[in-house]
């Protein structure tokens, strides 16, 4: 199959691309604007397979999309391209309009007159499968409560307010036009080539160089982490084994409190780096404490049943194996995180925070 990828220059989306070339013997056209947070570098393992090709196009642009779509040919659709940083949405919330509903919307109408214009066969194989995010549901009030795929929305940010919006029109154009769509909710991502405005990579980086670790508010609010290449395989099976019209709920289960990450970060530095930069005498003497984010959610947390049941997918990684393995890569690929940091990002926490 050829499969077209959106966004695949980003964490999650190179993450897939990986897959797909490394694991199938699929054809991956990865379409991705190259925002500040697309990075060609996560993908030098494969950029010279046969079977990979790059378009630099924003799914803003129709006809653009229009070309590629009849250059390339695809048999499915993975719509991972959208802004999606949380403290960005609140400093600047326009970019998160334009590319995850306006850009959506476009990406869309383009698949769907591409799938118009397909015989038979191809059209009735045909899928496109919108990747988002478990923060559209907004808050977990009880300490036993799971986001299933039935969890009514209520974002809580401009960014997640913005994927609530793809996600409706997304399962808008399955019902209205029979248009054969899939949606997907993930918790939180981690894993290598990770931008570093995200936690852990931040975390990371500014204890390597002794700088502090800002945690908001009391550091409590609890995230349910899955290690990225987990994601990966769980998005190619929704892909390739999923049943149109479905949302897929896909979790790590590995609910953390942001501090209990921090922590578990300076633990592993003081194991794998213990050569501390000048003046820290332990990494966790880094750890400070910051004004709060605005309309800071408290928990996420996936239940991933659905997804386990019914497309035989868990993930591999506990939290414990995934930390383990990001840290190590981060101390191991300097030079990829070295060349992002000499872009425009300073290795700050925004909206609110420092």
């Amino acid at each position: 199959m050829k499969i077209l990828v959106t966004g695949g220059a980003g964490f999650i989306g190179s993450a897939v691309v990986r897959h797909i070339i490394n694991a199938t013997n699929d054809t991956v056209v990865n379409l991705d604007k190259l925002t500040y947070a697309g990075n060609l570098d996560s993908l030098t393992d494969i950029m010279d397979n046969p079977r990979y090709s790059f378009e630099q196009v924003d799914i803003c642009d129709r006809e653009s999309l229009d070309q590629v779509f009849s250059q390339h040919q695809p048999d499915l659709v993975m719509h991972l391209a959208a802004e999606s940083h949380v403290d960005r949405s609140i400093d600047g919330p326009a970019a998160f309009i334009e590319t995850n509903i306006l850009g959506t919307y476009t990406l869309l109408e383009a698949a769907r007159r591409y799938w118009l214009q397909l015989n038979d066969t191809r059209k009735s194989a045909f899928k496109f499968h919108h990747i988002s995010t478990d923060e559209v549901y907004g808050d977990l009030e009880g300490t036993d409560d799971l986001f299933t795929e039935n969890t009514s929305y209520a974002p809580s940010s401009p960014y997640s307010a913005s994927k609530a919006s793809s996600d409706h029109l997304v399962r808008a154009w399955q019902r209205t036009y029979g248009f054969p769509t899939l949606v997907t909710n993930c918790s939180n991502n981690y894993g290598p080539y990770h931008f570093p405005e995200k936690l852990i990579p931040l975390m990371i980086l500014n204890a390597l160089e002794g700088k502090p670790l800002p945690v908001y508010g009391n550091g409590m609010q609890i995230r349910d982490w899955l290690y990225v290449e987990d994601h990966a395989r769980a998005l190619y099976k929704v892909v390739t084994e999923g049943e149109v019209g479905e949302t897929y709920n896909i979790g790590g289960h590995n609910e953390k409190a942001n501090i209990e990450v921090v922590q578990t970060i300076c633990s592993l530095l003081e194991e794998l780096r213990p050569n501390k930069p000048q003046g820290v005498a332990h990494y966790q003497d880094l750890i400070t404490y910051v004004t709060d984010r605005p309309g800071h959610d408290v928990r996420y947390a996936i239940d991933a049943t659905k997804i386990a049941s019914e497309l035989n997918w868990t993930p591999q990684e506990t939290f414990e194996s995934g930390i383990r393995k990001t840290v190590e890569w981060y101390l191991s690929n300097k030079e990829w995180w070295s060349r992002v940091l000499d872009g425009s990002y300073s290795l700050e926490r925004l909206g609110g925070g420092l």
